[in-house]
């Protein structure tokens, strides 16, 4: 059956394991600080559709390592897939972070993550898809994307604006600063903030709770509430992607990731 696939230990940057019935899916690509590659996003994708309407799970969490949950998007990798040959390949390509982001808020199974330590870029975009975010103490959210000469894209903001409000998700999406877990717990974007290194049993802990209630009007509950929070987000976010292209394809784009890697500050020119 195709749901074995979950627990058949194949999976080259997730871990998949089980406890009755909720699931826990950590990144593991720790050479690379479970930055999201091609791989590590189609993997989790998969994973999301694979949960989605299975009944024999009632929670699904979501962490990363024990002093960081991942440092984002690849940017070597990132670079890698808009060098396509033609604009609709390179428009297809880069539908994997949306395409995650999409499958892991379609679960119908409550989702919780755990972070510890950095959560950075996609892997932002990532937990605020889920329904629930718990941070340890010293645990903190960026955006580093606007910084670099990119949009935020993944169709991320409006999930952000349904969390935060619209002018938090301008001063978190545009400054690209770090936000503490205090300032996520003040916010909405985080839903309880535990010492370092606890996050993941106090997701359990939820997941407990999930688990003691009954199934059918926990999905239904959960299926509605997204529904009415995101009625419009499609239609308002719906050329991300094409703004990501555009973006990728400038000047300041290159000279962002250049000064990145060579640790100095960029020279943005408008073009």
């Amino acid at each position: 059956m195709a749901e074995d696939r979950l627990f058949d230990e194949s999976w080259r940057t997730v871990r998949v394991t089980r406890n009755g019935p909720v699931v826990e899916v950590a990144l593991h690509r720790p050479d690379a600080r479970n930055a999201l590659d091609s791989t590590l996003m189609d993997e989790l994708t998969e994973i999301a559709r694979l949960l989605r309407l299975r009944p024999d799970v009632l929670a699904v969490t979501l962490t990363g390592a024990d002093s960081y949950f991942s440092a984002g998007a690849d940017l070597r990798s990132s670079g890698e897939r808009t060098a396509q040959p033609t604009l609709m390949e390179a428009r297809r390509a880069v539908m994997r972070g949306p395409d995650l982001c999409q499958a892991w808020e379609a679960i119908e199974l409550v989702t919780i993550a755990a972070i510890e330590g950095y959560c950075l870029g996609g892997a932002c975009a990532l937990v605020a898809a889920c329904d629930f975010r718990i941070m340890g103490r010293s645990a903190y959210v960026r955006l580093p994307e606007i910084p670099l000469g990119i949009n935020m894209s993944w169709r991320t903001l409006p999930r952000l604006v349904s969390l935060i409000g619209p002018a938090r998700a301008k001063r978190f999406v545009m400054f690209g600063e770090p936000a503490d877990a205090a300032a996520c717990e003040a916010w909405g974007m985080c839903d309880e903030v535990v010492d370092d290194g606890r996050a993941l049993a106090a997701a359990r802990g939820w997941a407990a709770k999930i688990v003691k209630l009954p199934p059918l009007p926990v999905r239904m509950t959960k299926e509605a509430i997204t529904a009415i929070a995101a009625a419009n987000h499609h239609a308002s976010i719906y050329m991300d992607r094409d703004q990501f292209l555009l973006a990728t394809r400038s000047h300041d784009y290159r000279e962002g990731v250049t000064a990145f890697f060579e640790k100095r500050e960029p020279e943005f020119r408008g073009d």
